[in-house]
């Protein structure tokens, strides 16, 4: 067990319920441990945390625009590599048709999130349709293509050498936020029988991010039957019942979909906003001390962004303070509309992320600069 020195204390002018009736013209900026976990301490200043006039170095926020990622490629191991590390690799993959080989991630297991378009997945388990808005888990090993009904962007989330698992909901009980019999599974289905042959296929096995070939005279997705708790999983945005508290805003910590080994998956999906007036109803300032965030923005109005967009992935790596944009500050403690209408995917990794080349080409270099502010 973890014995942090912890107490708690008031010091000058401060409010005594985090995130909630700030002291008059303040900005709130809290510094924790462990993410939001562990213990915090919470500030509140005369400017935002982030009104810098200028801002140098390798700790610097950036954004990058993956619509720009137009190149459309065969398999999922060509896809541009948007970021990555020793436990967590991100890729942007567009696909059109049919594949006409399977992928094997023999490196960890992954998650697919479909952006746009829709299909029909087949893998070792069966068939699975996939539409915009859908998460899918592949297990470590198994063997998968897709068949696009027109275009398809994914975002590749991939658990290095990890699994996928679900988050302890703790009070909320098990069945909060997306009950487990949510979880759509493949069938040995009609479509998933008849498309067994006996023409060669090729397996692109991917381990250690380098690609192998096994080549069959006949396809492997030849089951006709499999019983077990293992399988490939489904489940779309829309049916994630976002946590909710009308007196105080919720950490992104509330909102995890997945846990793996060094990071998390989180799902930020519409919700009513805070009604008491004493409490914050944008995102609080904070220190990123123990995590890099990355967010991809699927679909809506990014309520504490500017000039964002669907299909854009924003990045702040550990150590930097961040919060809303100016523009959001002034609707703190009152907002024009009943609720958000938003749907991201957050990914917070334990571990400092490197950038992909694909990131490099379609960064928006002035996202630092679109920070700056007084909020006023």
């Amino acid at each position: 067990m973890k014995r942090y020195i912890s107490y708690s204390r008031i010091e000058g002018d401060a409010s005594r319920q985090a995130h909630c009736d700030l002291p008059p013209g303040t900005y709130e900026r809290e510094m924790s441990k462990e993410g939001f976990f562990g213990p915090a301490a919470f500030f509140h200043h005369r400017h935002p945390p982030t009104g810098w006039s200028g801002f140098d170095g390798p700790l610097a926020p950036r954004a990058f625009d993956l619509t720009r990622l137009e190149a459309v490629a065969a398999s999922p191991w060509a896809a541009g590599e948007v970021l990555f590390n020793a436990h967590c690799r991100l890729r942007f993959w567009r696909a059109e048709g049919a594949m006409d080989h399977l992928a094997r991630n023999a490196d960890g297991d992954e998650l697919l999130f479909v952006h746009r378009g829709r299909g029909e997945l087949f893998c070792d388990f069966g068939h699975l349709s996939f539409e915009a808005g859908d998460y899918i888990v592949l297990p470590r090993g198994t063997m998968w293509r897709l068949e696009c009904a027109g275009p398809v962007a994914v975002l590749m989330i991939e658990a290095t050498n990890a699994s996928y698992m679900l988050p302890d909901k703790g009070l909320a009980g098990h069945h909060a936020i997306f009950d487990a019999a949510m979880l759509d599974t493949p069938r040995i289905d009609e479509a998933f029988l008849a498309q067994q042959d006996e023409r060669s296929w090729r397996v692109a096995i991917k381990r250690r991010n380098e690609v192998s070939t096994a080549t069959y005279p006949f396809n492997p997705l030849d089951a006709v039957g499999w019983h077990g708790e293992l399988s490939v999983c489904r489940i779309n945005v829309r049916d994630i019942r976002p946590l909710m508290s009308h007196r105080y805003h919720l950490p992104p910590s509330a909102h995890t979909t997945f846990l793996a080994g060094r990071f998390v998956v989180c799902t930020f999906a519409p919700r009513p906003f805070e009604t008491d007036p004493g409490a914050l109803k944008v995102p609080f300032f904070h220190n990123n001390d123990d995590y890099e965030e990355v967010i991809f923005y699927h679909a809506g109005d990014f309520f504490s962004r500017d000039n964002i967009h669907p299909g854009m992935l924003s990045f702040h790596p550990s150590g930097f303070t961040h919060g809303p944009h100016p523009k959001a500050l002034s609707r703190m403690f009152e907002q024009t509309k009943p609720a958000t209408n938003e749907y991201a995917v957050m990914i917070d990794t334990r571990d400092a992320l490197d950038l992909g080349p694909a990131a490099a080409s379609v960064e928006w270099s002035g996202y630092v600069d679109s920070w700056k502010g007084s909020g006023k």
